[in-house]
């Protein structure tokens, strides 16, 4: 953990918005949508929370990172890039041949990328594999996941769940990005709440839901859980707004993988740069 204020956790959510936007708009292909949904949440994790060293991505001690609807991996990438992981001139080649900035993470590819992502439903397993791992090893390390709202109608996301449960993983951390616009297949229609922080607590998680943009409340609830040893691994559901940050985007389900155009793009790095509110 490091010591960043509160207001440094809002500048870099800011900073991380404007980096995933641009890879976006010059690759002209991702998803902003739910990069913005998840940002104050990344921010707060890779530049407080994390016991990382971007020096050495793959320090046996570290902390890990899954990012399960690795479709926003152009967040993640961001800060990677911010972090120094790799150079921040990367993130102009996002999608690009031989890029380490995939339209999945890569972890063979990417620095920093604890496991590739991109099947939506795995990689809550992945997660609790690695903890399942930490425990039998005696290490002191925390895995966190963020997981999408759509991809936990995923059979494997509940058998992982149930695992988790099972071997005791209180050094598992869930996220659950819930912006309650996962479109139905069948009809095209959103889909009613999925009471997703209830339906964690029914397989014995602790669980809690927050503001996802309040980075007061992101940062008390990662203070309060900090060292538990309970027995149970957590789950925290936060309300999110897809696109969140600039305004023809927020709610907006079209803007879940689409690309910017040239005046879209300005007045959304504007927006981002007048702060969130």
């Amino acid at each position: 953990m490091r010591n960043t204020s509160i207001e440094e956790l809002k500048q870099k959510a800011i900073e991380l918005r404007q980096t995933a936007l641009t890879m976006i708009y010059e690759a002209q292909s991702g998803h902003p949508g739910g990069s913005f949904s998840a940002a104050d949440v990344v921010s707060a994790l890779y530049f407080k929370e994390m016991n990382i060293d971007p020096a050495n991505p793959k320090w046996e001690d570290r902390d890990r990172f899954v990012l399960s609807k690795g479709h926003v991996c152009p967040i993640q990438y961001s800060a990677l890039a911010l972090l120094g992981y790799v150079p921040y001139e990367t993130i102009h080649t996002l999608r690009q041949y031989g890029s380490p900035f995939q339209g999945h993470p890569d972890m063979k590819k990417c620095p920093g990328i604890d496991i590739s992502t991109g099947s939506l439903g795995q990689g809550l397993s992945t997660a609790v594999g690695m903890a399942l791992a930490g425990k039998r090893d005696e290490k002191d390390y925390r895995v966190f996941a963020i997981l999408g709202d759509g991809e936990c109608q995923e059979g494997q996301i509940w058998e992982a769940a149930q695992t988790a449960v099972k071997y005791e993983l209180d050094n598992l951390v869930v996220f659950v990005d819930d912006n309650g616009l996962q479109i139905d297949g069948t009809t095209e229609e959103i889909m009613p709440n999925q009471d997703l922080e209830k339906k964690f607590a029914a397989f014995g998680f602790e669980t809690k839901r927050i503001d996802g943009h309040n980075m007061d409340e992101i940062a008390a609830t990662l203070d309060s859980i900090r060292g538990k040893k309970n027995g149970k691994p957590t789950c925290i559901v936060y309300d999110a707004l897809k696109g969140k940050g600039v305004s023809f985007m927020e709610n907006v389900v079209e803007w879940h993988g689409m690309a910017p155009n040239e005046e879209q793009y300005n007045q959304a790095m504007a927006e981002l740069a007048g702060g969130l509110k």
